[in-house]
């Protein structure tokens, strides 16, 4: 934004110390002043008229000599005060011009003890980290994106360049093998923007009770856990909270998904509940299944983060199914936790904010 040109704060702060400084002389030489021309004070005082009026005059040019003295004095001392207390400013200037240009790694690290200007750098501190981290995210986000889209078509150019070559091969098994491939990569594409709109929080807000989602995505999911040999049990309460009852759906979802095929061989179980606190309402999802160790866990959402031999035939997904549910999470005003069970498998709990039946928030 293009603004005309203004006095500098420091060379403001060094008129304000000078302006002060100034009108504290002239308070002072007034009030001498009056206290020398008062007539009871000068008969008190013994002095002859002809004194006082001397006096008086003399004492005039003495007085403007002072202020004129503290005036250069307040100037010169007020800019060089000024320019001591600006100088955290400065750093802080120069870091978020450094940052400008796309530098997120320098840090300002301003000594001293605590006061507005540190906490101020502190605060500027974090942010940049912040900020170093999420580019560090969204670029390995992008690179593996790139990777997993470029898979899918990748094959389809190789069964092409196959099939070209070779005449007689068995069309139908070209197409199932093509469509299969295509779905995949429909899959990950609806994956990525579903993961963009809730990061973005582009949608409308509605009273939805998790009870009711959670037994509307178990319902869904029933054939595909009977396929596995996992049983699912749901238990809970009433749990209100204000979202979008489309992604809350496609959350739960991605939760029991993930919880019935990252399970036992057979047999298997999901255990899915819901509950009401204070201020917030949980959705949780248990399953059985091979140990997992807390280093593995804590990546688990991130995008395309499978996790060692969590793979599992056509149902394993395209690395995007926790990375949604943290996303949802979070657009939600909601905190996700990921926990390994001590007898193998996963704990996952979302916390989000209770509706308030006088408000709806």
């Amino acid at each position: 934004m293009d603004r005309p040109p203004g006095l500098s704060v420091r060379l403001k702060l060094t008129l304000s110390y000078a302006g002060f400084l100034m009108l504290a002389g002239v308070v002072l030489f007034t009030v001498v002043y009056l206290f020398l021309s008062v007539p009871t004070i000068r008969a008190a005082s013994n002095f002859a008229p002809g004194g006082v009026r001397l006096q008086l005059r003399e004492f005039v040019p003495a007085a403007a000599i002072v202020l004129a003295f503290l005036l250069v004095f307040g100037l010169l001392g007020g800019w060089i005060l000024a320019g001591r207390m600006l100088a955290p400013l400065t750093r802080i200037t120069d870091a978020a011009r450094t940052a400008a240009t796309g530098s997120l790694s320098h840090r300002i690290r301003l000594p001293g003890r605590s006061d507005e200007f540190r906490e101020l750098a502190d605060a500027f501190d974090a942010m940049l980290a912040q900020l170093e981290a999420d580019v560090a995210e969204q670029q390995r986000f992008a690179a593996n994106a790139s990777h997993e889209l470029r898979t899918p078509l990748a094959i389809t150019q190789t069964l092409l360049d196959v099939a070209r070559n070779d005449p007689n091969r068995d069309s139908g098994a070209l197409d199932e093998r093509l469509r299969a491939v295509n779905a995949r990569a429909i899959d990950l594409t609806e994956a990525l923007l579903l993961l963009s709109r809730a990061g973005q929080r582009s949608f409308s807000r509605e009273h939805v009770d998790l009870s009711l989602v959670a037994e509307e995505a178990t319902e869904t999911l029933l054939p595909l856990a009977e396929k596995h040999g996992v049983t699912i049990e749901t238990s809970g309460d009433i749990t209100p909270t204000v979202g979008s009852h489309a992604l809350l759906l496609q959350m739960t979802t991605n939760l029991l998904h993930n919880a019935i095929v990252h399970n036992l061989p057979k047999p298997g179980s999901v255990q899915v509940s819901t509950a009401i606190g204070p201020g917030c309402v949980m959705l949780t999802v248990e399953n059985t299944g091979a140990k997992l160790s807390p280093q593995l866990v804590s990546i688990l959402t991130e995008p395309f983060q499978r996790g060692a031999g969590r793979m599992r035939g056509d149902h394993a997904g395209v690395g995007l199914g926790l990375a949604i549910v943290k996303s949802i999470t979070q657009a939600h005003d909601g905190t996700l936790t990921l926990a390994p069970r001590a007898a193998g498998g996963l704990c996952v709990t979302v916390e989000l904010p209770v509706a308030l039946p006088h408000t709806g928030r």
